[in-house]
């Protein structure tokens, strides 16, 4: 029997995805760190055995209907787990947060502001205190009747209606307007008002224009339509609607995203003109604190905030001391260049995480295991050095503190390692050490150990002379001031600075239109879907072909089974109980709601017929769930599919399953399979791949799997742009422009430019050391 205080956390005989029978044991209040190639099987054991166990526990303990409801779930496959304590997990969401959500919200210092505002802002002489909801663009009493608290407002404009005003309206003048039957009965009825349909748009009367585009009548007209020689037409009465009233219906009514989408592009979008982009009502923002309004400190970065709240009045010092105590995480994560009202999909996985990471400091528990997802995601090594002391801090607060990282420097700062591998997917999912982070060294087998403990100089490689270059700028957005680039064509530009200095900026003002571009492709870390009915088999488009090969199967002829059966999105051939997802929703009261496989087809997503379908003794959910590897193998005579089998394997994702949904994979995984769905197309002419960190989330030894893609593309004659944090990965790039010195408005500006070996010495630039370092690593 293990007490209470058990000092280990025993694993025994975890199953969990691609482990083989795991048993590990973890000291408690101690930092671990989980490391291991992608898809070894450290998120498997951190994520998927410790944390859902504990998790699973303390649903155990709560209502027995609760209980019913986790049962239908699943246990995660372990043996046992002893000495293990309640868990906290910060993983790097996946999902899309909403326009509303920010800054301010996620950390809850949204709150906090408006309470000052409410109890101890300067009220106007006579104006009654309001409720801190009153300060609030999300609620009815705060949010600007104008825009309802988005503070934009979407306009129509004859411009945007009418693009091409030498058209008539027979012509398609109006081209917001539908097409088909609905646009023509539409002109029809302006024929009947007596409008002339015929001239030009620009012909007509100003009034006459007006009224067609923005008037709210709906007058009702009996049409007379003109006669088809083939067919009759009858009158009927038709109701007329004006442009503007048909894009803003459609625009706000309609549950299509193409149509809304098409809506859009009639509209324009401008700061309200009531709260001038405030998003709140006029009394709210009548009240100051230290002269300013909510949505004046709102808008400032949260370092300049912190310093403002000091001096202000004595009857609010309770208050703003709370404040600045919670902002005082968030600088000390590197974070001190957000605004509260900064909207949370603008900011990385990583900097998402670091917002949670600092709330949770403030959150006072004790006795609690921290489970977290690659923390150091999108840092500069610089920032890095305050993650490891705000880990050490939640540890000392008597906790422990288990880390899935792939970050040299957090593995050095850990007090115990647990090394997963050796390879991935089924070629992984071992133990190979958990001990003091030194004695790995001493593994031959761990893909870990050859980098953690390598101090080689980086080689000398040959630098690239460019062929060209690209000019972007002057560019004045966000942080930048008049900021003027030149990237080198024709080899590997790294692009570095600290968190918030203007990277993702100046990489975002390169288009298609610059002169030396040509074709520009993007690779960014966006999920390739937003539903789990989206995953690697249905992006990449290998999925077409294989449903082609099992609707040619002689089983599936002789039930005349076409290619649409073995489709899990349409009826037919999907399980109509989940749809074709695979599981179903399970609504848990007072938490979120989760996921259970569906009762019915156990996770398969067809129905059982489909099912009895086989090519080569598998069925079509067997296919979905082979990893691209053991997939490469089954389909190796059937090209097409091995051709894009072949690029996912050379980009590194050979453990992803075909079927993994869009919603389980990394932003790292994301981006890879993009570039896998690029690199897999004929290339003709040059192509500049521009690419936003897209070693984040990777382990050494799959960055040198991706660098060797990236190094052929410059090789086959294109061009490479990389914003990166990876000090290797910029040791071998031919050219670096670092942007800094601090971030935001510390930041901004280009600190220096030129060969690595050049930038490693600059002076004035935070990344320098750091480069400094990896090209020559100081020599035990």
């Amino acid at each position: 029997m293990h007490s209470p205080q058990a000092p280990y956390v025993r694993v025994r005989g975890a199953r969990e995805h691609n482990l083989q029978g795991v048993d590990v044991d973890i000291p408690r209040d101690v930092l671990a760190v989980f490391t291991g190639v992608s898809g070894s099987g450290k998120s498997s054991l951190a994520f998927g055995t410790i944390y859902a166990e504990a998790q699973r526990r303390y649903f155990e303990s709560v209502a027995p209907y609760a209980r019913r409801l986790i049962h239908q779930i699943g246990a995660p496959k372990v043996g046992e787990i002893t000495g293990l304590p309640p868990a906290v997990s910060l993983q790097q969401r996946r999902s899309a947060p909403t326009s509303r959500s920010s800054v301010g919200t996620v950390t809850n210092l949204s709150n906090s502001l408006r309470m000052l505002f409410s109890r101890a802002g300067d009220y106007p002489p006579g104006a009654e205190r309001l409720d801190s909801d009153a300060f609030s663009p999300n609620t009815a009493a705060g949010a600007c009747p104008e825009c309802h608290g988005l503070g934009r407002v979407h306009r129509t404009t004859e411009e945007s209606l009418v693009p091409d005003p030498s058209l008539s309206i027979r012509e398609g003048a109006i081209a917001a307007w539908p097409g088909a039957w609905q646009g023509k009965n539409l002109r029809d009825i302006l024929d009947t008002l007596g409008h002339d349909v015929d001239v030009p748009w620009r012909e007509l009367p100003a009034e006459a224009r007006e009224w067609i585009l923005f008037t709210d009548e709906q007058p009702v007209v009996t049409v007379h339509p003109v006669r088809d020689a083939d067919r009759i037409q009858r009158p009927y009465q038709g109701t007329y609607m004006s442009a503007r009233r048909y894009v803003m219906k459609t625009f706000s009514d309609t549950k299509s995203p193409t149509l809304r989408a098409k809506a859009e592009r009639f509209l324009t979008s401008a700061p309200c003109p009531v709260c001038k982009g405030a998003r709140l009502r006029p009394e709210a923002l009548a009240v100051t604190v230290a002269g300013r309004t909510i949505a004046d400190l709102a808008a400032l970065p949260l370092a300049e905030l912190s310093g403002m709240l000091g001096g202000t009045s004595e009857a609010a010092r309770v208050l703003t001391d709370d404040l600045r105590s919670r902002i005082s995480p968030i600088l000390e994560l590197g974070l001190g260049y957000l605004s509260l009202d900064r909207p949370t999909p603008t900011l990385s996985a990583g900097e998402l995480q670091r917002l949670r990471l600092a709330t949770q400091l403030r959150s006072g528990l004790f006795g609690v295991v921290y489970v977290l997802d690659e923390p150091s995601a999108g840092l500069h090594p610089a920032d890095t050095e305050a993650l490891l002391t705000v880990l050490d801090r939640l540890k000392t607060a008597g906790n422990s503190v288990f880390v899935v990282e792939h970050h040299l420097d957090v593995m050095r700062g850990a007090d115990w390692l647990v090394d997963v591998g050796p390879l991935a997917g089924e070629h992984g999912g071992r133990v190979l050490h958990s001990g003091p982070v030194a004695d790995l060294a001493a593994v031959e087998e761990s893909a870990t150990a050859r980098f953690l403990f390598d101090a080689s100089p980086a080689p000398v490689r040959e630098v690239r002379p460019p062929r060209g270059e690209l000019k972007v700028g002057p560019i004045t957005r966000h942080n930048l001031r008049d900021v003027t680039a030149e990237f080198p064509l024709g080899v590997f530009t790294a692009v570095t600075g600290v968190s918030g200095s203007g990277k993702s900026t100046l990489i975002g003002e390169i288009t298609e239109e610059l002169p030396g571009v040509g074709r520009l492709v993007s690779v960014d870390q966006k999920p390739i879907g937003r539903t789990p009915r989206s995953n690697l088999a249905t992006y990449t488009g290998l999925f077409d072909t294989v449903r082609k090969v099992f609707a040619a199967t002689d089983e599936a002829r002789q039930r005349g089974y076409g290619v649409g059966r073995f489709s899990f999105n349409v009826p037919g051939g999907r399980c109509e109980t989940c749809q074709g997802e695979g599981f179903v929703s399970v609504e848990l009261l007072f938490l979120p709601s989760t996921y259970a496989p569906c009762p019915d087809c156990g996770g398969a997503r067809y129905n059982p017929e489909t099912l009895q379908v086989t090519y080569r003794e598998r069925n079509i959910a067997q296919v979905l769930d082979l990893t691209v590897e053991a997939a490469a193998g089954f389909f190796a005579d059937t090209p097409s599919v091995a051709r894009s089998l072949a690029t996912l394997l050379d980009v590194g994702l050979g453990y992803l399953r075909l079927g993994q949904p869009a919603t389980e994979l990394s932003g790292g995984e994301a981006q890879r399979i993009k570039l896998a769905s690029e690199l897999q197309r004929a290339r003709r002419g040059h192509t500049l791949y521009l690419l936003d960190e897209p070693t984040s989330g990777l382990h050494p030894a799959d960055v040198e799997v991706l660098l060797h893609q990236l190094h052929g593309l410059v090789d086959s004659g294109h061009t490479v742009v990389v914003v990166e944090h990876d000090m290797a990965v910029v040791a071998g790039a031919d050219w670096v422009i670092d942007l800094g010195p601090g971030g935001g408005e510390e930041g901004g500006r280009i600190v220096a430019t030129g060969p690595p070996r050049d930038v490693a010495g600059a002076a004035g630039s935070v990344t320098a050391p750091y480069l400094a370092w990896a090209l020559a690593p100081p020599q035990p």
